[in-house]
């Protein structure tokens, strides 16, 4: 398998993987511009950019572009003899490392008239979605087709079936407080860059007052926006979809601004 069918692989598998490329070189290096190695989160790789201590410190880099999802352009000395130096070989390489992550996940909780259509919206858009409820006959394909996967599972158990990361958003569109109570504590221990619920303001008060009495933190709770979406007068099941896609793309611009 070439290299770019192994990244194509990983793409296809929502595996993060740092991409490293050898872009320039200069005097005597031990691989030329164009190598490249592929770095995936637990630490193995594959290709080489040079091996010995420069194929480390590139390893090391790959890692931390992996973990904070910023792209890292590096230049290397060979010609320090320093203890852990990178090489004799006396030339100069740089080497760019771009962090391919997990597509953005919208995990919509909820298989009601709300979440049914956020789904349909959300994959309209190109999303990757993935649909939980612990109510087996309503989260199936027959009920609400195209979601790339199913979880008949409590909002409590996602953490524990779904590598919840920073690319993946949270949209909570479920049938009470209660339910909320359950899941929000575990949901609030994850990665997830954005959680969202539906809800009046009413029932988010009552919510949170009982996540406070769980024992979770004012800073843990602020991480919920509720109620989600955009405030557009939606009253429809269509039109509140709307409002929570709309509240998505508006965060994601954000984030990608900042």
């Amino acid at each position: 398998m070439s290299i770019y069918e192994e990244l194509a692989a990983a793409e296809k598998a929502g595996k993060p993987v740092a991409f490293c490329t050898v872009v320039e070189t200069n005097g005597s290096v031990p691989r030329h511009a164009g190598s490249k190695m592929l770095v995936y989160e637990d630490g193995s790789f594959s290709g080489t950019v040079g091996g010995g201590g420069v194929e480390e410190l590139v390893l090391q880099s790959a890692l931390v572009a992996l973990k904070d999802g910023e792209p890292k352009l590096i230049s290397y000395s060979l010609n320090q003899a320093d203890s852990g130096a990178v090489g004799l070989c006396g030339g100069e390489m740089r080497i760019y490392i771009e962090p391919i992550l997990q597509p953005t996940t919208l995990i919509v909780v909820g298989a009601g008239h709300v979440g049914r259509e956020v789904v349909r919206l959300a994959k309209w858009l190109n999303y990757r979605v993935f649909l939980s409820d612990d109510r087996t006959e309503y989260c199936n394909e027959a009920i609400v087709p195209n979601a790339d996967a199913y979880l008949s599972i409590a909002m409590e158990d996602i953490p524990a079936q779904v590598k919840i990361t920073p690319q993946t958003l949270l949209i909570l569109v479920t049938r009470g407080s209660e339910v909320d109570v359950k899941g929000l504590p575990n949901l609030l221990k994850t990665s997830a860059s954005y959680i969202g619920l539906i809800g009046s303001r009413k029932r988010w008060q009552h919510t949170r007052q009982k996540l406070i009495e769980s024992g979770l933190s004012e800073d843990q709770i602020n991480r919920v926006t509720c109620p989600i979406g955009l405030d557009i007068g939606a009253e429809t099941p269509q039109e509140i979809a709307v409002s929570i896609i709309a509240e998505i793309i508006k965060f994601r611009a954000k984030k990608s601004v900042a």
